[in-house]
């Protein structure tokens, strides 16, 4: 449909319009002849699995990549980004997940990097730079940002507000935001999406990309919708609802995002009385049985990753007993705990459960090789048995078992971290965010995982900062705060009010009253 029959049928006049845009990289067809607009003044959802197309569109809406091609229209003038300078000069912005900042400049430095006010010889004028900070940072209601303060000293939403302001530093008519909530704090993105609001109603355009749905309804006017490189469907917001959402994206019905086995909950394998590890496990006691799904809930700052680190003996406890199978233990290192039969797949799989650029074969093994390397050397077709079984077991999708463990997708990333600990057969599984950054397919693909492997006996603790997670999947929840447990919840009584009303300090308490 052209401009003008979109005007006449009473429909806006999109800011920025692509049509049939193709891109093919070696082996890939990255984008299928696909169609996107964006309005002014709308919040516009861009949604798919991991692998859809969706950065490599936002890339060339950005000028990185270069469409092999299609016709991108912006205020209704044919144009071509050849670059990312650009695409910024035509008042486009895009907010990497990874925030592109200088940890050690100031906030004021940070948003004017590359375009500073100069004095009349040329020199940088400090006073003008700090007053057109702050007043960027007065018009996002930021004005508690202090401008001279080091970027690398703020926490991650501080620091996505300065690179929002930075953004409008460009004088930014379209932002372009992947992922912003996946690492924010919940009063940090209500702080977000606020900001985001804010945009919208001043007309800027919002691109807005997220795994998470339920943002898109409570943000966004219109979603669009990728699979496989190809478009599937533009709809108004109000027009949809999360299982069509779910269905376009993954092109068939799941079963269920949360597939919860009823299975029979066994002895006490683990059990934590009175643990201590200043300052940020307090008194903390529970149990854990075979074939159990113990949930963990809480803000960021709890305690909850800090109360994993301290089981698998990372950070070991200063006072209090572990006990497994009822018999005392001192886990002093990961080492131990994986000889206890415990195994622990990391919050941050990209740091602390991957060698990266090492091929998945290696990063399956990894837990294993006093197995498969019982001399001085490993046992390479004992090594690729395991990680064709892994790939078979747990429906990994890569070209080979030899692809860099980094070039695969969230999903299939943190697939491999568990199959790589799943070798090391555990009778207790401790996650931590099992499903954090990754789509929604992917999601349902894990949580399937867990609750077999629950009712084949694991015992699994597993950690979670999205209450919809935590309560499809758990048969019990703790939750905690200021590093303690300070509620127990039944999987039959729990609701997502009672439990995020125990998460909150009491200040915060006060201040949602207030």
């Amino acid at each position: 449909m052209g401009a003008d029959s979109e005007v006449a049928a009473g429909t806006p006049t999109p800011l920025l319009e692509l049509k049939g845009i193709n891109k093919t990289f070696p082996g890939v067809k990255a984008l299928d002849d696909v169609s996107f607009n964006v309005r002014e003044g709308e919040v516009h959802a861009l949604l798919g699995e991991n692998g859809a197309g969706k950065s490599t569109l936002i890339k060339i809406l950005s000028g990185v990549y270069t469409p092999d091609s299609g016709v991108m229209h912006l205020d209704g003038k044919s144009v071509d980004f050849a670059t990312p300078f650009a695409a910024q000069k035509a008042g486009i912005a895009t907010i990497y997940q990874e925030l592109l900042l200088f940890a050690d400049l100031t906030v004021a430095e940070n948003i004017f990097m590359g375009h500073a006010p100069r004095t009349a010889l040329g020199a940088i004028d400090w006073p003008a730079l700090r007053k057109g900070a702050q007043e960027l940072l007065a018009s996002l209601d930021s004005h508690d940002l202090d401008v001279s303060a080091i970027v690398g000293s703020l926490s991650v939403g501080n620091r996505q507000r300065v690179e929002i302001a930075k953004a409008l530093s460009h004088d930014a008519r379209i932002l372009i935001m992947d992922e912003p909530t996946a690492a924010l704090t919940e009063h940090d993105v209500e702080r977000l999406f606020d900001i985001v609001r804010l945009l919208r109603d001043r007309g800027v355009a919002v691109v807005y990309i997220s795994h998470r749905l339920e943002e898109v309804f409570l943000l966004a006017d219109r979603v669009t919708v990728l699979r496989d490189g190809a478009f599937v469907a533009t709809k108004d917001v109000k027009d949809t609802d999360q299982s069509d959402l779910i269905h376009m994206m993954v092109g068939r019905v799941l079963d269920a995002l949360f597939p919860k086995s009823e299975v029979k909950i066994g002895d006490v394998v683990l059990e934590a009385r009175n643990i201590v590890r200043d300052p940020t496990t307090l008194d903390v006691s529970f149990e854990l049985r075979a074939g159990e799904i113990l949930g963990v809930a809480g803000l960021v700052g709890s305690g909850r990753t800090e109360l994993a680190h301290v089981l698998f003996g990372i950070t070991p406890p200063d006072r209090g007993t572990l006990l497994v199978d009822g018999k005392a233990v001192s886990i002093h290192s990961p080492r131990e705990a994986k000889v206890l039969g415990i195994a622990y797949v990391p919050e941050d799989r990209g740091r602390q459960g991957l060698i990266r650029p090492m091929p998945l074969v290696e990063n399956i093994s990894m837990s294993i090789l006093d197995r498969i390397a019982p001399g001085s050397f490993i046992d390479r077709l004992k090594e690729q048995k395991l990680a064709r079984e892994s790939v078979d077991t747990f429906q990994i999708r890569a070209s080979s078992i030899w692809q860099v463990a980094g070039k695969l997708s969230g999903g299939n990333q943190q697939k491999v971290v568990l199959s790589k600990w799943l070798a090391t057969e555990p009778r207790i599984l401790i996650m931590d965010e099992p499903t954090r950054g990754i789509d929604v397919g992917a999601k349902a693909e894990i949580h399937r995982l867990m609750s077999e492997l629950a009712g084949k006996g694991l015992a699994i603790l597993m950690i979670s900062s999205e209450l919809p997670e935590v309560i499809g999947m758990s048969d019990r929840i703790l939750v905690m705060r200021g590093g303690r447990i300070v509620a127990e919840v039944a999987r039959a009584d729990a609701n997502q009010a009672e439990i995020a009303t125990a998460m909150m300090s009491d200040a915060e308490q006060q201040d949602a009253a207030a």
